[in-house]
């Protein structure tokens, strides 16, 4: 804060009024630290950008500075309003304008909020402290106007109606729901997986998923939920440990692993996040030497937690410890498979005349099976298994 509020002096000294805006200011009123601070201000592009020496010009047609400031970066706006919206996300030009005007432009009550830090005054044009208060998600003015403009807005909705456990406001669920058919083209796949990320990061996003579902937008975003109850699939949510990524909450959704790599492909996820998509496809073990492999994967504890999470109680401790033991059991191996050392190498195999090749390879295999399965720690007794 020390920082937001000398840039809002710096724009104070040299005739401009400065002031922190949304999420910050919503965050302070529900008694909660924020991390990042948005400031908005009278003053015009070019003019915080002389101000500052340090800046970036991430969208000066739409008046939007970052300032760097003691290695700090702060998003510094000029107060605006919007042209009309073409594409249904973003304005075709901006006029700079007032604080009463820029408010007007934002997206729902509550994050059109505006505060002078060296005044320690709150400026509230369109009642948000009052809905706050009231814990409700209303939009700005007309709510289908606001859709229309930007159609992310709805997702946005929903996210921040979970997040906060407020409710949304009846126009603002009607309107939803109205334009949910119409999320795409306007809103591209990056942008819905930005949401969904961030939904799966409060502890709510079961019942985000359920909302999503009620207002239509589920289905547009995967039509292939249309018509599946996900009431269930979504109870086990809570249990998930915190910070699970997002991407394994979504696999819940989808039976097979064709629609769960479609699904990755659609939303462009990480290669991290394809890889899970995958690790949490696969059946679990059956065999002491596959569960060993498994036990050594990076993410075999969260996906056992997350297997648990779908078992009820009493079951799931018994569950959970079943799996503790075994993994206790195995640990010389898991460790030994870990570290990419197996008990039997192929220099073993060359000493008894076992030539590089096929052979070679499907008898280091059967080696190391034969090792887990039969809990030995000596090269020796499995090369005698072998036979070698």
């Amino acid at each position: 804060m020390r920082l937001a509020r000398k840039i809002c002096q710096t724009l104070f000294d040299a005739g401009y009024t400065a002031y922190f805006a949304g999420g910050w200011v919503r965050d302070k009123l529900m008694g909660v630290e924020a991390d990042e601070i948005d400031i908005a201000t009278s003053a015009p592009p070019q003019v915080i950008q002389k101000l500052f020496p340090k800046t970036i010009p991430v969208g000066i047609a739409f008046g939007v500075v970052i300032v760097a400031f003691e290695g700090v970066h702060f998003e510094v706006t000029t107060f605006r309003k919007d042209h009309s919206y073409a594409d249904g996300r973003h304005p075709e030009g901006v006029d700079f304008s007032t604080p009463e005007k820029d408010a007007q432009r934002r997206d729902f009550t509550i994050n059109g909020l505006f505060y002078d830090p060296l005044t320690e005054t709150l400026y509230d044009y369109v009642e948000g402290e009052r809905d706050i208060e009231r814990k409700l998600i209303r939009a700005i003015g007309d709510p289908h106007a606001r859709f229309q403009e930007d159609r992310l807005r709805m997702l946005r909705a929903v996210r921040f109606s979970t997040r906060f456990d407020f409710a949304l406001e009846r126009e603002t669920e009607k309107a939803i729901a109205e334009h949910a058919s119409k999320l795409f083209p306007s809103v591209s796949w990056e942008r819905v997986w930005q949401e969904l990320s961030k939904m799966a990061q409060a502890p709510r996003f079961g019942q985000a998923l359920l909302m999503l579902q009620e207002l239509g937008l589920l289905a547009t975003l995967f039509p292939a939920l249309q018509s599946k109850e996900i009431t269930a699939l979504v109870k086990p949510f809570p249990y998930f440990p915190l910070k699970t990524p997002a991407i394994i909450y979504l696999l819940e959704l989808f039976d097979t692993l064709e629609e769960r790599l479609e699904l990755c492909e659609r939303l462009k996820v990480s290669r991290r996040d394809l890889k899970l998509a995958h690790f949490f496809s696969e059946p679990l073990p059956t065999k002491d030497h596959d569960w060993a492999h498994f036990y050594a994967h990076p993410d075999s504890r969260l996906r056992i937690q997350v297997e648990g999470a779908k078992i009820l109680p009493p079951e799931r401790a018994p569950y959970l410890e079943e799996h503790m033991e075994r993994e206790k059991r195995l640990a010389p191996h898991i460790e030994r498979i870990t570290r990419g050392k197996p008990l039997v190498t192929s220099s073993h195999l060359k000493e008894r005349g076992v030539a590089p090749g096929k052979q070679m390879g499907e008898l280091l295999k059967i080696a190391e099976t034969i090792a887990i399965d039969q809990d030995l720690h000596v090269a020796e007794e499995v090369l005698a298994k072998l036979n070698l």
